[in-house]
């Protein structure tokens, strides 16, 4: 049996410490923080959406980044195991909308406390212990933290990606990467809110719409995105938005519009104007675009695509309202970026996979040395579809790792 350092009390840190335990193994986890599993605390908005139900072809296809190369650990430790795993720790679960799970409890710090309480119930802690440097002499891994210098057998590194700083990802695990010759692909945000060049964006902060379609152009590939967004203080999040930035977060040339009525063709838009304007003659266009829009849209909608609000219904050429309906079904929204990296549910972007065993997840380069989790080159949209990678590559990890 070995002497296994785990950097980092994550998710797929515990869940790898755990399993290796089990086994025999002496497993020590060094983390930061004065406590384990600070990211999950906050995921699915202090919930926890552990994993998605869905069958796992669907589920590869919300994986944006690394899909082939998580195929193998993604079917042995399917979503449904995930949940089996769980329950059988004792932490009850529920499926809600969209095939995302949860606890019972619908609090996060219950997935934490099964997993470090029952799971790593044979694994030393080392809280507060921030790793500083690893490296290597002969067959041996020294591990340099703020509490000494530790020798290892193996060590496995599930120090997360870089995103949410104050959980402690601040990037430490391409650093050691980089030290063993390891590449590491562009790290980026990945589902975090866009930035608009927009001047009236400010005057939209808050306001949320449902079941809008956002449409991008990015490097020449279409994307559509169906659902609720909301526009922010610098341009708009929400659901749609964050998935949006997981495409676009390496494209140089991205121009976006959005549909506010995906539902209705242009002719079906149409005829509704020309009800809306026969019962509504006498009226000034603002008052029938607040029976289109939300209210705070409606007062900037006219005088951004080049009407006048205050024009009377009856007015309004067959032109015009040919304006009027490009406007709600092809809105223009000037892409100005993501937001920091610190503002993204996770980070885009890590070790080299071409550089990782996709079955064992021991590095190519050195032996005894292992990547899993958000450190590795791999990224998959909101849903639960994250934390199943981390549970998954853990576990691939353990199941195939040699004495």
């Amino acid at each position: 049996m070995s002497k296994v350092a785990v950097i980092g009390a994550g998710a797929s840190g515990l869940m790898v410490a755990g399993f290796l335990a089990d086994k025999g193994h002496d497993v020590m986890v060094l983390e930061k923080n004065e406590k384990a599993g600070k990211k999950l605390f906050i995921t699915g908005k202090g919930r926890c959406n552990i994993t998605n139900l869905c069958p796992t072809d669907e589920f590869l296809k919300n994986v944006v980044r690394g899909d082939k190369f998580l195929r193998s650990a993604i079917y042995s430790f399917s979503s449904i195991d995930c949940v089996n795993f769980f329950e059988e720790l004792g932490l009850k679960t529920k499926v809600e909308r969209g095939n995302r799970v949860f606890p019972e409890s619908d609090k996060a710090g219950d997935v934490v406390k099964v997993l470090k309480e029952k799971h790593c119930r044979n694994v030393n802690f080392s809280f507060d212990d921030e790793v500083l440097a690893i490296n290597k002499k002969d067959d041996a891994f020294v591990v340099v933290s703020s509490k000494g210098k530790r020798a290892f057998e193996k060590v496995i590194i599930a120090t997360g990606g870089k995103s949410y700083k104050t959980t402690g990802s601040s990037g430490d695990g391409y650093k050691f990467a980089k030290t063993f010759g390891h590449s590491v692909e562009e790290v980026v945000p990945a589902l975090c809110p866009i930035v608009l060049k927009d001047k009236f964006v400010s005057k939209l902060q808050g306001v949320s719409l449902k079941n809008v379609e956002l449409n991008v152009l990015a490097d020449g590939k279409k994307l559509s995105f169906f659902g609720e967004m909301l526009f922010t203080d610098q341009g708009i999040s929400g659901p749609i938005v964050l998935t949006a930035s997981s495409y676009v977060n390496r494209c140089q040339n991205v121009s976006m519009t959005l549909d506010f009525k995906p539902a209705l063709s242009d002719k079906q838009l149409d005829m509704r104007l020309l009800r809306d304007f026969e019962e509504n003659k006498n009226k000034d266009l603002k008052n029938v675009l607040k029976g289109l829009l939300p209210k705070a849209i409606a007062e900037v909608f006219a005088e951004i695509i080049g009407l006048d609000e205050n024009k009377k219904i009856h007015d309004i050429t067959k032109a015009e309202r040919q304006k009027l309906i490009e406007g709600l079904k092809s809105f223009k929204l000037s892409y100005g970026g993501l937001y920091d990296i610190n503002t993204g549910i996770i980070t885009s972007g890590g070790v080299n996979l071409k550089e990782v065993n996709p079955k064992t997840f021991e590095s190519k380069l050195v032996p005894g040395l292992y990547f899993t989790g958000e450190v590795l080159d791999v990224d998959a949209l909101t849903g639960g579809f994250n934390l199943q990678i981390a549970w998954a590559t853990a576990f691939s990890l353990a199941k195939n790792f040699c004495v």
